[in-house]
């Protein structure tokens, strides 16, 4: 499917498309191939059906790795070979969702003295403290900390969906970047891997984030994106605004973020001081 293959790859390029959401399209393909054995352009809809209905029943994958797979497909023969919709029915299925494991406050303080080595710790506390995803932070150059008294933000280039936008950088955090900055003296990417010419991988800070966790002896799931929907949460159980936690996070649509309120603890009173940081009572870090 090499010349196939091409043509899709060229046809997000056109369109602008993520890297990572072109490989992720060219991978689903890929499986799909790889599972019927023939070239993917001769598949009818009731193929498509059929293997997207495997991905759940057989390979137990999730629905939202099924979806993914028929987004794919979709784009596959609607953009790249021309079918039309109604010929060519890609269905997608209705994702149940699921309310985040969130760890309190406390348990962010553990979490973060479980965390031994100080440059991980250092990309997990920036992560709770700008709510960034993990693809973001890894993504961080020395640039995108403005640090003027006027400004004070976090830049965040090619976020989801390709969006510039800017998260807070607080005082707090921003003292802590200088002294990382000082002990580490990156060149470039806050954050680099062991040689320092390229940033850290996603897959790295995954790792932090559970060595940590297991370190601290959390049992509650999930993985690093857990201190983003923390960072949301703290924050509005702080009293900030849903509109401005949006903007920060990130959110094409203010319904994305409104499901944070299902999240608050009915416990929490807001307290004055809204800093992630800085609402981490129990933090000591030496």
């Amino acid at each position: 499917m090499s010349e196939l293959r091409q043509r899709m790859i060229d046809a997000m390029a056109v369109r602008g498309f993520a890297q990572r959401t072109q490989q992720a399209y060219v991978q689903a393909i890929w499986r799909m191939a790889k599972h019927y054995r023939r070239d993917p352009a001769s598949y009818t809809p009731q193929q498509v059906q059929e293997y997207l209905l495997t991905m759940v029943r057989e390979q137990r994958l999730s629905y939202s790795t099924m979806n993914q797979a028929a987004c794919a497909a979709r784009f596959l023969f609607e953009t790249v070979l021309g079918r039309s919709r109604q010929d060519f029915l890609v269905p997608m299925a209705k994702v149940p969702q699921r309310q985040p494991e969130l760890l309190g406050r406390s348990e962010i303080a553990q979490l973060l003295l479980g965390c031994s080595h100080p440059r991980q710790r250092m990309l997990l506390q920036t992560v709770y403290a700008a709510g960034l995803r993990v693809s973001e932070v890894c993504a961080l150059e020395l640039r995108d900390i403005d640090s003027a008294a006027d400004r004070m933000c976090i830049r965040v280039r090619g976020g989801k969906g390709g969006h510039d936008r800017q998260s807070i950088l607080s005082p707090t955090l921003l003292s802590m970047l200088r002294e990382h900055v000082r002990c580490v003296r990156p060149q470039r990417w806050l954050f680099g891997d062991t040689t320092g010419r390229q940033p850290i991988s996603v897959d790295s800070a995954q790792r932090a984030y559970h060595r940590a966790r297991q370190n601290a002896r959390i049992t509650k799931s999930g993985g690093i994106h857990t201190l983003r929907h923390c960072f949301a949460t703290h924050l509005l159980e702080g009293g900030v605004d849903l509109f401005t936690i949006s903007k920060l996070l990130g959110h094409s649509h203010i319904s994305t973020t409104a499901r944070y309120l299902h999240l608050v603890s009915p416990q929490v009173r807001a307290p004055k001081d809204t800093d992630p940081l800085d609402l981490l009572a129990a933090l000591r870090l030496s």
